[in-house]
């Protein structure tokens, strides 16, 4: 009478291991299915954090990228509009290059009257600032000649533009990229700093040109900050049009690099990251990825600023703007936007004991709402 139950409770845990075993097996199976899929996110930044963090060196990627100056399609471009002697003989502390393609024209004048004037920040903080157009020719050709016309006469009014004669698509962004550093290197290497950024991004340049002055008394060097991202795998879903392929770059994470919307850099590093473009393959073209890998071959590192913004637009306050460098996401809003981040009440209000005490406790419920969307993050409260 023993023997069944014991032969009943053997057989029910036999059946249970087998289950378990069953589970287990498809479990292991179905992660070793997500770990070969190339478009599964969860999964590439895995392996990307485990790159970066484990293997944690790139000297083998730079390596791999490296090609003989001989073989470098860098030089392969001429200018259309140059500009050149829009820097010589003056003291600039900043030179600002703007992204932007030729038929944003009311982009340009809106940064013209707002953050790009150079006349107002010369008037009102004592600092000479250049603010310069980057731009490819008009891929339409239908189109090409009206508007080369149109480029030429608005040049003819600012001198702000800076051209040569590649296609202006997002896939030659890495050509706009030395396209910059490039005419930094020939024309404008008396700047202090250059600093890149999109067509729709609002810069405070009061709160930066103060920034850099500071900055700039100390003689600092191998400086390049903004929004850094730490361990990005590149995105190997084709139907995404950040999409790169393995023979474009078949690493699994990128070395560290700040979001192409905005960021700054001191004349040294923009020097060295000129060098190393020099002699690297150029046909990947995401133009902030390229920034991160030429100056991780000459050993320059990011520095991560809590007031310059990814991809998201900040929040509307004047305890944001006190701090702001940079905000993501502007076209219709920029002289709005311009207006109250310099209102002179925005210090009154943010200044002292009492102001800071004030604006961290806005900025905590601004910033660390669980809502809020990627530009400045929580830790940014606190500062």
């Amino acid at each position: 009478m023993t023997l069944f139950p014991r032969m009943l409770i053997s057989t029910r845990r036999l059946r249970r291991c087998q289950c378990l075993q069953i589970l287990a097996t498809c479990f292991v199976m179905s992660l070793m299915l997500m770990w070969v899929q190339d478009d599964n996110d969860f999964v590439n930044h895995i392996k990307s954090y485990s790159y970066r963090y484990l293997v944690n060196t790139y000297d083998f990627v730079n390596d791999s990228l490296t090609i003989g100056r001989d073989k470098s399609d860098a030089h392969s471009y001429s200018y259309l509009i140059s500009n050149k002697d829009k820097c010589q003989n003056e003291n600039v502390l900043l030179l600002l290059f703007v992204k932007t393609s030729p038929e944003n024209r009311r982009r340009r004048d809106a940064i013209r009257r707002t953050w790009g004037n150079e006349d107002y920040i010369q008037s009102k903080y004592d600092a000479t600032i250049k603010v310069m157009f980057a731009l490819g020719v008009e891929k339409d050709p239908s189109k090409r000649n009206l508007l080369q016309k149109q480029l030429e006469s608005e040049n003819a009014a600012y001198n702000d533009l800076v051209q040569q004669d590649f296609l202006d698509t997002f896939h030659n962004l890495t050509l706009k990229f030395l396209l910059q550093f490039g005419w930094v290197n020939a024309y404008c290497s008396n700047a202090k700093f250059i600093m890149t950024a999109d067509d729709d991004v609002f810069v405070h340049t009061p709160n930066l040109v103060s920034y850099l002055k500071g900055l700039d008394q100390i003689g600092v060097q191998d400086f390049w900050a903004g929004r850094v991202h730490r361990g990005s795998p590149p995105v190997r879903n084709k139907n995404s049009k950040y999409y790169v392929p393995y023979d474009m770059y078949q690493w699994s994470s990128y070395p560290d690099y700040t979001a192409g919307a905005a960021y700054v850099v001191s004349q040294d590093v923009a020097a060295k990251v000129y060098q190393a473009s020099q002699t690297l393959n150029t046909s990947l073209y995401i133009d902030d990825v390229f920034m991160g890998i030429c100056a991780n071959k000459m050993g320059v590192v990011p520095q991560h600023h809590l007031f310059f913004s990814g991809e998201g637009k900040a929040p509307y306050h004047q305890c944001i703007y006190s701090r702001m460098m940079t905000s993501h996401g502007h076209l219709e809003d920029l002289h709005y936007l311009w207006k109250q981040a310099t209102d002179p009440k925005v210090k009154e209000l943010t200044s002292g004991f009492w102001g800071d005490t004030y604006c961290k406790l806005v900025n905590m419920m601004l910033l660390c709402n669980i809502r809020y969307k990627d530009t400045y993050r929580c830790s940014a409260a606190w500062s």
